[in-house]
């Protein structure tokens, strides 16, 4: 009973939209003779992120898709780079770079990357209070389309106050 009042109260609560809608347009359009014409001409929007062109996913030519750290010590930050080659005939253009947590940040150059440059990704891992087994993704979104990374490893907990405020980096490749 209760999901036949639940149902009959958002069929209601659609129909008061519509109608509303239909009153503000006839509102406006009172004292407006003239006909218009309506086009189907969709919004203009931001397409960076699907493949334009002859540019696939394809294009973006990762050495390694993934990285493992192996075990790495708590408190400085865990960082790697990945490399990519543009094996397509326009420049490549990354969106973003999107981390599954924000325990990892990704960095990339915002320039395009021109057929046959290369380009890099760079990702740190905050180790600090995160002693355990890991694994983080990483979307990375371009004209060409989306990669995702992975980012793998291993911290081992610090001795009890031995982690440092203000960590230095750790790099490994």
């Amino acid at each position: 009973m209760k999901k036949i009042i639940l149902s009959l109260g958002v069929i209601m609560l659609c129909a008061g939209v519509v109608m509303a809608q239909g009153k503000k347009n006839k509102k406006g359009d009172a004292g407006n003779d003239k006909k218009q014409t309506v086009t189907n001409t969709p919004p203009a929007t931001n397409n960076a992120a699907v493949p334009t062109g002859s540019l696939t996913a394809d294009n973006m030519a990762f050495a390694d898709l993934s990285h493992d750290f192996g075990t790495v010590p708590e408190g400085p930050d865990a960082t790697c780079e990945f490399t990519f080659k543009n094996t397509g005939k326009e420049p490549i253009i990354i969106e973003k770079a999107q981390p599954s947590c924000g325990c990892t940040v990704p960095s990339f150059s915002k320039e395009p990357v021109p057929p046959g440059a290369t380009g890099t990704i760079s990702v740190a891992y905050h180790t600090k209070g995160k002693p355990n087994p890991f694994t983080k993704t990483i979307s990375v979104v371009s004209n060409a389309g989306t990669k995702v990374l992975t980012i793998k490893g291993n911290v081992e907990k610090a001795p009890s106050g031995s982690v440092p405020e203000n960590s230095s980096m750790l790099k490994t490749n």
